[in-house]
């Protein structure tokens, strides 16, 4: 009995030794992850860095807020980093710039925005804005000349507004170029430019008569110190940025949220393992608990088709 005995408790032993052996496997991989980008997407990112980091100690994931524009040219598109975030589709000149030095952009699609337009919580007059009150303020136009917010809409305060918001280098710039004054880059050029969301928050909280526009997580972030204009539907209603109001299509600022991922990196155990694993979390409650639109299940499931076909092309799986 005690031979059997024995035998059992080594067969045991072994067994558990697997096991360990298994699970320590992914706590073995080490290396860095280096992303750039979009300063909208960036709580994405740095809070799936963070989650990922439980379970690969060993692993380093540095993310920069540096803007998308900024980031695909200074450090993606050179192959200085190996996930570009971005809040804006990659352009075809940045695309072809990439592919020239070798460099072969993953789009994956992480989730939804709602770009918002805050106020001091003073502000009693902007409180819905239609896109030609946008325009107005923000278009090329009204450098120089539309400094008043009476000069906008005769019944609001004959007062000199001051106007945060993103620079050139932001996806967030682009969108709004785009989709609101109706050309990219088109903007007015005498207004607070930065890439650091929370200064725009801290400008508008301290000033009422400010006025600036971001990625709504920033402003979730911070209802107690902002306020969020409504933005105007092509139905007339006045409609709140929100998650709800994201998902289900009814806020005329929601745009799409991306990862771009040098191909070539993925041979890289620590960022195949990242990039798996960000993939494979897009529906945990992560994005939604960071302010943002999570993707559907079927396009979860694309992005990780897409990922797996990639790793098939290189051969590693």
């Amino acid at each position: 009995m005690k031979k059997v005995l024995m035998v059992l408790l080594t067969l045991v032993a072994l067994l558990l030794a697997g096991c360990q052996s298994n699970e320590g496997q992914g706590k073995e991989i080490s290396g860095e992850v280096k992303v750039a980008g979009s300063s909208t997407v960036y709580p994405i990112t740095a809070a799936m860095a963070e989650e990922f980091n439980k379970l690969y100690p060993e692993v380093v994931v540095s993310v920069q807020s540096t803007g998308t524009g900024g980031g695909f040219r200074n450090f993606f598109i050179p192959g200085l980093t190996d996930i570009n975030d971005a809040s804006r589709p990659i352009k075809q000149s940045e695309l072809d710039e990439a592919r020239k030095n070798g460099v072969e952009p993953l789009e994956f699609l992480v989730g939804y925005d709602a770009l918002t337009v805050i106020v001091n919580p003073e502000n009693d007059w902007a409180e819905c804005l239609s896109f030609d009150d946008l325009r107005k303020i923000w278009g090329p136009d009204a450098t120089e000349s539309i400094t008043r917010w009476s000069q906008v809409n005769p019944e609001w305060p004959d007062e000199e507004m001051h106007l945060y918001g993103p620079t050139s280098a932001s996806g967030t710039f682009d969108f709004f170029t785009e989709h609101v004054i109706g050309e990219s880059g088109a903007h007015r050029q005498d207004y607070h430019g930065t890439e650091e969301d929370n200064t725009i928050i801290q400008a508008v909280a301290r000033d009422k008569d400010a006025m600036g526009y971001l990625g709504l997580a920033y402003y979730l972030e911070n209802k107690d110190k902002v306020k969020a204009a409504k933005i105007k539907s092509e139905q007339g209603e006045c409609v709140e940025p929100s998650i709800e109001t994201g998902q289900s299509g009814e806020y005329p600022l929601a745009r799409p949220l991306f990862i771009y991922v040098n191909k070539e990196s993925l041979k890289k155990p620590a960022v195949r393992e990242f990039v798996k694993f960000y993939l494979e979390n897009l529906d945990s409650g992560i994005v939604e608990e960071i302010g943002y639109v999570p993707v559907s299940k079927d396009q979860k499931e694309e992005n990780l088709k897409k990922l797996s076909e990639a790793l098939k092309d290189l051969g590693l799986e």
